[in-house]
Parts: structure tokens; sequence; C-alpha cells
């Protein structure tokens, strides 16, 4: 009976309350730095977005307007180059004339004038000097057109992989039945 007696306990008495909980002052630290991260990072991406990204995009626009027009005027002065290589000079017979009058000594008096000197245009020396950039800068690249032969897949291929992948399963049935045993 005393056996009973111990297996029934009193529970009714009163048990002292758990302890409260300390302040979740740590918790509320770090949620505040990650929300602060958080704000920082949409900030950042708020002036890469609306100041850097449209500053890049005219930077390009503007080098793709200056390469299109460069292009421009290469392609012009090498259609103006081989427009006049194509030209072929015409040769007509000229008859000499026919000595009718007779000739007589005239004295020849040396007086300096001014004479314009003929000077280069500058555009001609442009296109001269853009005709010798187009011709040094001409390369050919020579392209592969055949796939390349690298990775598993290409060395052992599709039977060799299909095997591979039936063997690891075997081998995870073999390593469940062995721990079952």
């Amino acid at each position: 009976m005393e056996e009973l007696d111990n297996n029934n306990m009193d529970f009714s008495s009163e048990e002292t309350p758990p302890p409260e909980e300390s302040s979740n002052r740590t918790f509320l630290i770090v949620a505040g730095i990650l929300g602060g991260i958080t704000v920082l990072a949409l900030a950042c991406i708020a002036v890469y977005a609306f100041f850097v990204l449209p500053r890049q995009r005219t930077i390009r626009e503007a080098q793709a307007a200056t390469l299109t027009a460069q292009a421009n005027d290469i392609a012009t002065a090498l259609a103006q180059t081989a427009i006049a290589a194509a030209a072929t000079p015409t040769f007509t017979k000229t008859v000499a004339p026919t000595p009718t009058t007779v000739r007589t000594a005239t004295p020849v008096l040396a007086v300096a004038t001014d004479t314009p000197v003929p000077s280069a245009d500058p555009r001609t020396a442009t296109v001269a000097a853009l005709l010798t950039q187009a011709a040094g800068t001409q390369t050919v690249v020579a392209t592969s057109t055949a796939l390349p032969t690298t990775g598993f897949a290409d060395e052992v291929g599709i039977p060799g992989l299909l095997g591979m992948a039936v063997l690891l399963i075997a081998v995870i049935f073999l390593a469940r039945r062995l721990r079952s045993a």
C-alpha cells in the first residue's frame, strides 16, 4: 500500500512559474542591422539604376556613333578610290601642227611676279591617312566550324552516362540493405 501512495503523488501543489524570458535585445539588434543592410542595398541599387546606368548608356551610344561615323568616312574614301582606280584614261591621237609661220627671236625679260602656290587640301591628307590605317588593320580571323570535343559526355557518351547512373542507384540500394541487416 505504501507503494501505491508513492505512486499517487500530490500534483495539486503549485509549482513555481518558469522564470520570465530575458529581453530580446540581441534579436532586435540583429534584426535592425539586417534591416539597415537591406535598406542600404536598396539605396545602392537605386543610385546605380538612376545615375550609373544612364551614364554608361550615353557613353556607349556616343562610342557607337563615333565608330559609325569613322566607318562611313572610310567606306566613302574607299569607294572614291575604287571609282578613281576603275576609271580608264582615254587617249586621243593629236595631230601636230604644221609650221606655216616663220619663227622670230623674241627677247625675254625676267620679271618677278606673285604666283599663287597650290596647297594640298587637308581633306585629301585625311583620306590618305584613313586609307593607310584601313590597309594596315585588315586581318584575317580564322574561325573553327567544328564543335569542341571536351567534357564527360563527349568522351564517354550517353550510354556510359546511363550505365554510371544505374551503377550509382545499385550502390544506394546495396548500402540501404547492408544498413538494415
